[in-house]
């Protein structure tokens, strides 16, 4: 009982850090704010794919049933299916460590390109960059 109340608890505060990402970077007219909330968004959705992928009724770790390379033994129908049920996908896994090496490399992108906004406008708020007045 517990666990499903955490289970929904842990879907909830990843949902709304998600939401509250978005409408973060659509409001606020800082680019440091909005590079900040790209980031957070990036790991609320590394943390949802976590979630996703997590099996929760596995109780111990799962063991592939097929003895050794020195002694084959194969499994049977029954353990296969068992040992499938116990088992995470690890395929979110692969792709959440790849993200992330991508997202840090993008979060470095844009606070190089934050630099260089800032020295040719002088400014990093969206509203002075849109009037386009670069300082000389």
């Amino acid at each position: 009982m517990i666990e499903e109340i955490l289970w929904y608890y842990i879907g909830l505060t990843v949902s709304l850090t998600i939401g509250f990402s978005i409408y973060g970077i659509a409001s606020r007219p800082h680019l440091v704010k909005k590079i900040a909330l790209f980031t957070i968004l990036g790991d609320a959705i590394y943390v949802l794919l976590v979630y996703l992928g997590y099996t929760l009724t596995s109780t111990n770790p799962p063991v592939y049933p097929g003895g050794s390379l020195e002694n084959p033994v194969f499994p049977t129908q029954s353990q296969l299916i068992s040992f499938a049920s116990r088992s995470v996908d690890p395929l979110p896994q692969v792709l959440i460590v790849t993200a992330i090496v991508i997202g840090f490399a993008t979060l470095l992108l844009l606070a190089s390109i934050s630099i260089k906004i800032a020295k040719e406008y002088g400014s990093l708020m969206v509203t002075r960059l849109k009037e386009g007045e670069s300082v000389e």
